[in-house]
């Protein structure tokens, strides 16, 4: 029987796949697409902040009493055109309920009158990622329990059909006796859409310290294999460069946590930040591990959101610094690991955004795919938070340029119902949370 590719399963409909300790049958749906709910745009000019540029406006993307929102605000959700992502509902800011079986991945198509469409029907669907060609997306259906179970990846067409399951672990990870649980809520896919990254807990249930590991999951062959394990990444927020070239696009962005706790059952018992954040960058074949340099010089420590600036091989981490009181976006380029030292680390190349700020407070932000806009949740002058956009220019040199409010989310920030704002990829548009209204929503925010 010939291997499983994407090019001959397209061409033979269902097949069965072969896959050594990974057991799967790769089923082929001829469901119906899907049913597009639209209603009239819910406009919200009560949350535009004062100091906005004229027509810009905010529309509420979700409503009623299922509280819903955007996936965490780093996912690869949009298709290239800016015109279609995914969010989804009865969900959280950080995730979701594996046994939830009103938690959906939404479609929502911003030219269609921000119409929204179901994707995933599944109880347990999980870490999804669109395609880069923005034909599919790519989730996985947790049903695993801590050494046991089993997990699968699927891939749906954004019109509801072609739905695909692309294989099952149901045992061990292959050349390991590790099975993966307590799956991470997010996945990244590679800028050539063939690789998958995801992490999960690789726990017997019995084991003190037991490790976190990151799984690679190639989508022509339908394999998966360990690339990195240890049991100080349990909060490893994987990120693929959007990078075109070779070598860069095979570069991940992962963190990791000094000094955490966590039971046997996978349960986290103490995230440790501050001093024990550190971010480093790993090639997806489990090699070429480095750092990033910041935090870890006991003044500056790494928040713990990070991400890419763009498709460039520069990436922007928000810090806390305890003098002077700040929140800082510092951005760099990873060098060789020298022992976790951040950015203590020998020739660091680092560039604070935020050094002609006289007290910036910056959270979660993420930039367009050029690389050239910002978006940020910002505090704690006032408890609510803001919104605000920014433009960056020389990567290594300029500061953040043109800051100004857009957005007063009126957000309560309990921890599951932060801001988490994002860009589309063309910067015309910008997303956020709020449970402003007493039950957690997703907002656009676009015409700044």
């Amino acid at each position: 029987m010939k291997p499983y590719t994407r090019r001959n399963f397209l061409q033979q409909g269902a097949t069965y796949c072969s896959l050594g300790l990974l057991s799967t049958v790769c089923r082929r749906s001829n469901a119906a697409p899907y049913v597009r709910n639209t209603k009239p745009l819910l406009r919200r000019p009560d949350l535009v902040d004062a100091q906005a540029p004229e027509g810009t406006e905010v529309i509420q993307l979700t409503s009623g009493d299922i509280p819903s929102c955007h996936v965490y605000m780093e996912a690869q959700i949009f298709t290239p055109d800016s015109k279609r992502f995914v969010l989804h509902q009865s969900a959280h800011a950080h995730g979701s309920d594996k046994d939830d079986p009103a938690h959906q991945y939404l479609l929502c198509d911003i030219e269609a009158g921000c119409s929204l469409s179901p994707l995933t029907e599944e109880r347990g669907a999980t870490a999804p990622s669109l395609s880069p060609d923005g034909q599919y997306l790519y989730y996985f259906v947790n049903e695993t329990e801590v050494n046991g179970g089993r997990l699968s990846l699927k891939r749906v067409r954004l019109d509801g059909t072609d739905r695909q399951t692309i294989l099952v672990l149901d045992k061990g990870l292959p050349g390991t006796g590790f099975r993966p649980s307590n799956i991470y809520p997010l996945s990244t896919i590679s800028s050539d859409g063939n690789r998958l990254a995801l992490s999960a807990f690789l726990g017997d249930g019995q084991t003190e310290d037991s490790p976190f590991g990151l799984m690679i999951f190639d989508l022509d062959k339908a394999s998966a294999a360990l690339i990195l394990q240890g049991q100080s990444w349990c909060n490893m927020h994987p990120q693929y460069s959007r990078s075109k070239e070779f070598e860069a696009s095979h570069d991940i962005l992962i963190q990791e946590n000094h000094g955490n706790k966590v039971t046997p059952r996978g349960k986290i018992d103490t995230l440790v930040s501050g001093l024990g954040a550190d971010i480093h960058v790993i090639r997806d074949d489990g090699s070429n591990f480095r750092t990033m340099p910041w935090g870890r010089d006991g003044n500056e420590h790494c928040q713990g959101h990070q991400c890419w600036r763009g498709q460039s091989e520069w990436a922007i981490t928000s810090t806390s610094t305890k003098e002077p009181r700040s929140a800082r976006l510092i951005e760099g380029k990873a060098l060789p690991d020298e022992g976790h030292v951040g950015l203590k680390t020998q020739g660091a190349i680092r560039n604070d955004l935020t050094r002609e700020m006289p007290e910036p407070f910056f959270f979660h932000f993420a930039t367009d795919a050029a690389g050239t806009k910002l978006i940020s949740d910002t505090g704690p002058g006032n408890q609510e938070g803001r919104v605000v956009l920014a433009e960056m220019g020389a990567p290594g040199e300029s500061v953040l340029k043109n800051v100004r409010s857009v957005v007063q989310p009126k957000c309560s920030w309990v921890k599951g119902a932060h801001i988490h704002p994002f860009l589309s990829p063309d910067g015309s548009r910008g997303f956020f949370n709020s449970d402003e209204s007493g039950v957690l929503q997703a907002y656009m925010v676009q015409g700044f």
